[in-house]
Formats: structure tokens, sequence, C-alpha cells
């Protein structure tokens, strides 16, 4: 088994990828592979609504010069997927937007029955808009939704800081243990009645 992670960041080894690695390390425990995809710090095509990709035969965006065809095309080798992005006000980044929504709507065969999750990170507010945000259009294409013990949101501004949010940190590991105990649930694997969990540590800042 395998999850795609998407790190919507513009900054490559920034915050959002601490997330994402932290659920990938703890996948890895479960023995289900994962890939971090960067959608990197160029510009990524909005939907134009062209409907190309419904009559072209191939499943694929008309517009192939982003990352959105190779997220799709990868999807076809993957089990689940994880989205993960920084707040920018209350909103998750744009080329992340338009990456899900052109790929969902042009390769949507690709994800229809996969589990799928969300992650924000930001430095203080508007990480539950931003999550609720990149959460809806996996309903749209029957994407089951996995949860944790949290909304999947971790705090931080600086590069890294976002390791020092314990319950954040926490969070994302409980996420993966949920996404892992689904993906054995739906491959007919052995295990636990419930999914594994960690006693709650929370983390309060203000200090």
């Amino acid at each position: 088994m395998k999850v795609l992670l998407i790190n919507g960041s513009p900054r490559h080894k920034g915050n959002t990828n601490v997330a994402l690695e932290e659920i990938a390390q703890q996948l890895e425990k479960h023995g289900i592979s994962s890939e971090i995809i960067w959608i990197g710090n160029k510009a990524v095509r909005g939907c134009i609504g062209c409907a190309k990709c419904r009559t072209n035969g191939n499943g694929l965006c008309v517009f192939d010069d982003d990352p959105c065809n190779t997220v799709i095309q990868k999807m076809k080798g993957c089990d689940a997927l994880i989205i993960g992005s920084p707040v920018y006000y209350g909103q998750p980044t744009g080329q992340v937007l338009c990456l899900q929504q052109r790929m969902l709507f042009a390769g949507g065969s690709n994800f229809q029955g996969k589990p799928a999750a969300a992650v924000t990170v930001c430095r203080r507010g508007g990480a539950t808009a931003a999550f609720q945000t990149l959460q809806m259009p996996f309903q749209m294409v029957n994407m089951p939704i996995v949860t944790s013990q949290y909304w999947n949101i971790a705090y931080g501004r600086e590069e890294g800081q976002a390791a020092q949010d314990t319950e954040g940190m926490q969070t994302m590991r409980i996420l993966a243990n949920n996404m892992a105990w689904m993906l054995q649930k739906i491959h007919g694997i052995e295990t636990t009645d419930t999914p594994e969990r960690e006693p709650w540590a929370p983390m309060h800042f203000i200090r």
C-alpha cells in the first residue's frame, strides 16, 4: 500500500513539509510506503472549464505544463491521498487549490474510493477555514475522509518551527495511524478493532 502526500507550500522544506514528514514516518511503521510531492513555487494553472479532459480519452488535463497530470498519473498506483498547505489569508495556497480542482475534475476516476485527508499549517489563525476548504472537494469524488484526534493542524512560522508543536505532531501521527487502519480494513488485512491511539498530549500556547 502507498499513500501520496502533496506539499502545497512554495517552501520546499517549510512547516508543511515537517507535518507531512511526520505522517510519512508514522505510516512507515505500519508498513505503508509513501511519497511526498512538492508542487513547487511556480504557477499552477486554474481550471478553465473546457472539459477537454472528458473527451480526450486519457483522463488528463489539457494543460500539461505543471504538476497536475503528474499527480493524476501517480494516483493510479497509490491507495490514499493527503494534501498539505500553509495558510494564506485563511485559505490554502492558490497553487494547491488550482491543482486540487483540476486533478479531481480531470482524473477523478483515479481518486474515487481512496481515503483522503487534508493538513494545514499556520502561524496563528485561519487554519480551520483552510482545512475545511481542502477537505470539501474530497467529498465530491467519493473519497472517504480520514480523521485524527483534532483537526489536522500544526503551528509554526519560521522554517521547522512546527516540529515544536508537540500536539500538532501527535495529531499528524494519529492521522497516519487512522489512515493505516482504514487502508488495512479496505484491503482485508487483519488489524485491531480500533486504530492505534497515543495518550493525548495537549499543548497550550499561552505561557
